[in-house]
């Protein structure tokens, strides 16, 4: 595997409320040659992808690249919006919500999960060791625990003076693709205190056996009323898989995802014979279209990844990055253009 460090410079990339709604995320297309193919949310998905990486290229699942690939940013301190470090609600609880969805259309979830650094770990077993879909809350805790995964604090020190500060004024106003740190270093903005969003790493992974699997973990939208759940662990909302077609994951406000069950709905019109790309403009603008004045002020994106190993992604606004390893490339795009 290559791995072009060559930063190219973006001459002007402009940060509009909402974007003109042309098509902004390219696609790229490998050829069924190059399988395997991880992508993955926001910049912290290249580091993500390398530990997915590792298990695709000695020829191993995409179940387990997945999961290997999420507890990179899941275990990073420095990472507010997802796992260990996720900024809390607005009791300063740190709440983590993570789905696992396989080849075989087998799928786990939890959410509302205190004190477990790798949720997605979780969600895997609710998946392989229980009837059910989707554990909650203390009773989440509860299997975890029974099942050898350790109680930790996971309100950093970082974290907790961020979420003292907000507390000052509980004003509750996301910022849009904050989590992108990225993209700041090529169109710095001027973000106003006290303003904190949440994201989500959803990443998709195609194998050598040209079976797919997807993950998606985050702690969810910082200072959210507590018991709050987005999209990331709802299967069909925040990630959908089928073997047959592909799958998608998203990014954003999660219950604008939910309203519309937007990775499924990507999945099946890619069924219809849609590119990803155009599958995932599709279900942003039936957002943009059923909620038009909320759209302009969210943002979310939707990533896809269909059987022939072909990608693409779309977002209600400007920004919106996903990262991108095969044989032949690691590579972060920003609004489709290569930074790597």
């Amino acid at each position: 595997m290559q791995n072009r460090r060559k930063f190219i410079k973006l001459s002007a990339l402009g940060i509009p409320l909402l974007s003109s709604l042309d098509s902004f995320s390219k696609v790229v297309t490998p050829t069924l040659g190059n399988l395997p193919i991880v992508i993955s949310t926001w910049d912290f998905g290249i580091a993500a992808n390398q530990a997915a990486w590792k298990v695709l290229a000695k020829g191993g699942r995409a179940l387990d690249a997945v999961e290997q690939g999420v507890h990179v940013p899941e275990a990073d301190p420095k990472n507010q919006s997802v796992g260990y470090g996720g900024l809390p609600d607005r009791d300063g609880h740190v709440t983590l919500d993570a789905c696992i969805m396989d080849e075989l259309g087998n799928c786990g979830s939890v959410a509302g999960l205190e004190h477990i650094k790798h949720p997605i770990s979780v969600a895997r077993l609710v998946m392989e060791k229980t009837p059910h879909v989707m554990l909650v809350g203390d009773g989440a805790l509860q299997f975890a625990v029974e099942n050898g995964f350790k109680k930790e604090n996971l309100l950093t020190k970082e974290s907790e003076k961020a979420w003292k500060e907000w507390l000052k004024t509980a004003k509750y106003a996301p910022v849009m693709n904050i989590e992108n740190k990225l993209y700041d270093k090529v169109a710095p903005r001027k973000l106003p205190g006290n303003q904190y969003n949440h994201d989500t790493i959803g990443m998709l992974a195609l194998d050598a056996n040209g079976n797919l699997s997807g993950a998606c973990t985050t702690s969810g939208m910082a200072y959210k009323l507590h018991g709050r759940v987005g999209d990331s662990p709802i299967i069909g909302a925040g990630l959908y898989v089928d073997n047959e077609v592909g799958g998608a994951t998203s990014t954003g406000v999660g219950e604008e995802v939910i309203r519309n069950v937007g990775s499924f709905l990507v999945v099946e019109l890619m069924r219809q014979g849609y590119t990803p790309e155009a599958a995932c403009k599709e279900a942003v603008m039936r957002i943009i279209k059923k909620k038009p004045d909320i759209a302009k002020n969210i943002q979310v994106g939707f990533l896809a990844l269909n059987k022939k190993g072909e990608y693409g992604a779309y977002a209600i606004q400007k920004g919106f990055s996903y990262a991108v390893c095969t044989k032949q490339q690691n590579d972060l795009l920003i609004d489709g253009k290569s930074y790597y």
